[in-house]
């Protein structure tokens, strides 16, 4: 059936929900009274806090292969009172996309986002929108006309509307339609989040150069490689680019350019 939970996928997801519905304080749910041969809640009394058919949950605890909608997922998830972590994982055991995680809206700790200082080469974090929230003096030497001048500090409007990016960036156009690429690919579950719309919506109609490679729907995955810059103050440089995200905050992913050697005719 369409939409129904792979086998193993099943028995993993019955196991973690069995484990987290054994963990429960009957208490804390407002259930006192009368022994309890086993621990935690019962299949019934979760199933009621979560607005689900008993006979349904018990088959999902059991493993069976049935349709699990993101919906249902949500309301065990806030039953269970799960943490962020707990949820993540109940949602990827599931290969359902959680329809919270559009509206998450909590930020890094200022002490992670710091990290970039402690970083040898140009290093920047980007939000989901990929707006730069945090980057260190080398970054901002490097990125003339965005991080350097604080005004505009989104990534893709650097790109398609700063003249400087273009003199910057070797292969620019190749450059500009795999960042887009990534770009699409990157933000396919928050095409419903404000900021991503409005950028894209406002792109379309203020870079030709944008509005071209969008409507190419091409999707690729974000990676690294060598980078080269042609710098009006340093000349060329050349980079070896890592992307990583932020464990708890995948939206919010580290930029690190690591100097390679030269290559001098």
């Amino acid at each position: 059936m369409k939409g129904q939970v792979p086998e193993s996928q099943a028995l993993s997801l019955g196991a973690f929900l069995r484990s987290l519905r054994e963990r429960q304080d009957p208490a804390a749910h407002g259930l006192v009274g009368g022994r309890r041969r086993t621990p935690g809640l019962r299949r019934e009394e979760l199933a009621q806090l979560c607005g689900l058919s008993a006979t349904w949950y018990t088959w999902i605890e059991q493993g069976r292969e049935v349709s699990v909608s993101p919906a249902t997922l949500d309301r065990l998830a806030r039953g269970l009172r799960l943490s962020r972590a707990e949820r993540n994982y109940l949602f990827e055991l599931s290969g359902k996309r959680d329809p919270d995680r559009a509206d998450t809206g909590d930020d890094p700790p200022e002490t992670m986002l710091d990290c970039v200082d402690l970083i040898d080469g140009p290093s920047y974090i980007l939000d989901r929108s990929w707006t730069a929230r945090r980057w260190n003096a080398k970054a901002a030497r490097l990125f003339a006309g965005w991080l350097d001048a604080g005004v505009e500090l989104n990534l893709l409007r650097y790109i398609f509307l700063r003249p400087e990016a273009r003199s910057l960036i070797l292969d620019w156009a190749m450059r500009a339609q795999r960042v887009v690429a990534e770009f699409r690919a990157a933000t396919t579950s928050h095409v419903d989040d404000i900021a991503v719309r409005s950028l894209v919506d406002d792109l379309n109609v203020t870079s030709p150069d944008f509005a071209r490679c969008w409507a190419a729907h091409t999707v690729l995955a974000r990676e690294g490689g060598e980078r080269t810059f042609k710098h009006p103050a340093d000349g060329l440089l050349h980079y070896q680019q890592v992307s990583m995200s932020f464990a708890g905050w995948p939206d919010f992913r580290l930029t690190i350019l690591m100097p390679m050697p030269d290559r001098r005719e």
